[in-house]
């Protein structure tokens, strides 16, 4: 499955739910957001249906996220059918943790291979001030998951003013650990475009800040750079989301919880699937006016910013 620029599309990103535990700074608005209606967001039958699809169309790999993927009802059956697709090589997660620490085992038992944990800070009380929740629950959920053989990926928003000075710490997670620890760039989206631009730390502070080996990175289409320590067990990734575009190489699409079907994160424009799936309609059509409308480039640094907040998209 090839876009128009001849890319090989062979990612899709899932939000399962837009609801979410945490209320993150550059996530979600302040004042919180107005839930949808159960009739307006995909049944997991549903879901399943249109990812199935996708792999019959040339998809290897799913990733499920949220909002928080975990606090949608019935997410670990979900798994566990996705898991059984022949042609699916990579079924991943991007969760907060906070609900891992008692489910890590039973997730990769049902078939999950990955999962991405986002973590911004080590120190309690500004992790509180970021998402509005605790930090004790997340650094179990991260050890419940290396303990029962899940892939771990912890990820890191630069936040300037905020944890930059907890970058060499924040790494050295991955001296002792078989993880890789990603620093990433803060991108602006939705109604949190303000607080983006704020707080915005480039990439290169990391690199001023550690003394790090880099490494070749053998996934062509992933956006990390990847570095090690000399005697780590773990790797530091940099995605330099605004500093260095990675398009060219953007091998993936978005589908939200309510069924729009998005080329690009940082675009408006979206198929919608919910609404044709519903009334029988062969999807394959939609999909396809997708993928032709996928852009060569985003156009942040030219000032253009998505309407919809992260939770909606998927994280």
């Amino acid at each position: 499955m090839k876009d128009s620029f001849g890319r090989q599309i062979n990612y899709l990103r899932v939000s399962v739910t837009d609801f979410c535990n945490f209320r993150c700074s550059y996530c979600m608005p302040e004042e919180g957001v107005v839930a949808k209606k159960r009739e307006e967001i995909l049944t997991l039958e549903e879901l399943y249906t249109i990812i199935q699809l996708f792999v019959q169309m040339g998809v290897s790999k799913v990733r499920l996220t949220g909002g928080e993927p975990m606090l949608r009802p019935g997410l670990l059956g979900l798994i566990y059918s996705l898991s059984r697709l022949e042609k699916l090589d990579d079924l991943a997660m991007t969760t907060n943790a906070s609900l891992l620490k008692d489910q890590a085992r039973q997730f990769k038992e049902a078939g999950l291979k990955r999962v991405n944990i986002s973590l911004d800070s080590l120190k309690p009380d500004v992790f509180n001030k970021l998402t509005r929740s605790e930090l004790a629950p997340v650094l179990q959920g991260i050890d419940a998951a290396i303990e029962c053989g899940l892939k771990v990926k912890i990820n890191v928003v630069l936040l300037k003013g905020i944890n930059e000075e907890e970058i060499e710490d924040l790494a050295a997670l991955t001296l002792d650990r078989p993880i890789d620890v990603r620093f990433i760039e803060l991108m602006p989206l939705g109604d949190r475009a303000d607080f983006s631009i704020e707080h915005y730390l480039s990439c290169k502070s990391v690199l001023d800040r550690l003394d790090l080996i880099e490494e070749e990175n053998h996934e062509k289409s992933s956006p990390a750079t990847l570095y090690r320590y000399g005697n780590g067990l773990g790797r530091v990734g940099l995605i330099r989301s605004l500093s260095c575009s990675f398009c060219g190489e953007c091998n993936r699409l978005r589908l939200s919880s309510d069924g729009k079907l998005r080329p690009c994160l940082h675009s408006d424009y979206f198929v919608d699937l919910l609404t044709p799936l519903r009334r029988g309609e062969n999807l394959v059509p939609y999909i396809l006016e997708a993928l032709e409308k996928k852009p060569l480039h985003h156009l942040l640094n030219e000032g253009h910013r998505t309407k919809e907040s992260m939770h909606r998209i998927g994280g």
